[in-house]
């Protein structure tokens, strides 16, 4: 049987390929455990600079694989680790050290909604369409769904989605804050790497750092976060990074981080 997930390296990007279009690249533990391991394995590698999630075939992914899910119905603890891997896996790649672009194609329904909420920077094919598909199965998320969706679409919008089970398409997707770019769907992995590749220009601890405020500024109050980015801001100054840009800067280079 092949593989279902392949990671490899092109440049200073690491790429996650879902490997299951047979399944729609739907998300068994099997798979959740190997995109763990190649993040993982990426963030132990300096010369990484950025993760891109993409996948193979006609579709992104359209959620959880049920038949796995049918299978520990019946198992408490298994369908209890089932649920907690995907959330911490998900988490893991939110909080990643390293910046993650994931490129979406055709169908990203439910569990493949939730892996693209988990990503940093989401290019669209003009085919692509999201959707959350628990309510029409009597389901609810369980991999950080309503929680995501909440935060980027707003309350009103987020509901209805998860009650409507409808899908939006690319261009709405993007209109609500959920895509960051639609393009065309031959051009589309071709476009994320090449986005990727940029990242890698820049210094891999300011990155992560932005990351870092982003993440942990998101339920502070307005004075907090400002204090939050201000000791960052000064902890940064000193540091080889910025003397290096500064340096490009003034003499007109292309500056070559050593983060």
């Amino acid at each position: 049987m092949s593989d279902p997930v392949i990671a490899s390296i092109e440049g200073a990007t690491g790429i996650i390929d879902l490997a299951r279009p047979e399944k729609f690249n739907c998300l068994s533990l099997d798979v959740h455990e190997r995109i763990a391991a190649a993040r993982a394995e990426f963030e132990a590698n300096p010369d990484i600079r950025a993760i891109l999630i993409r996948a193979q075939g006609k579709h992104f992914c359209t959620g959880a694989d049920l038949n796995e899910v049918k299978g520990k119905l019946n198992d408490p603890a298994a369908l209890d680790h089932f649920i907690a891997f995907g959330m911490k896996n998900l988490r893991a790649l939110e909080t990643s050290s390293l910046p993650v672009v994931v490129a979406v194609q055709g169908l990203c329904l439910a569990g493949g909604i939730e892996l693209m909420l988990a990503c940093d920077v989401c290019f669209a094919g003009e085919s692509a369409q999201f959707g959350d598909q628990h309510a029409q199965f009597g389901l609810i998320p369980g991999w950080g769904g309503s929680q995501r969706l909440t935060r980027l679409m707003g309350q009103r919008r987020a509901l209805d989605l998860m009650f409507s089970a409808r899908w939006l398409k690319s261009g709405e997707a993007k209109e609500a804050g959920l895509v960051n770019y639609v393009v065309p769907d031959a051009e589309l992995h071709e476009v994320a790497l090449e986005y990727c590749q940029t990242i890698a220009g820049r210094s891999r601890n300011g990155i992560a750092e932005m990351k870092r405020l982003a993440r942990e500024g998101a339920d502070l109050g307005i004075d907090q976060q400002m204090r939050l980015e201000r000791d960052a801001a000064v902890r940064a100054l000193p540091s080889d990074d910025v003397a290096e840009g500064l340096d490009a800067f003034e003499n007109r280079r292309k500056p070559a981080f050593k983060s």
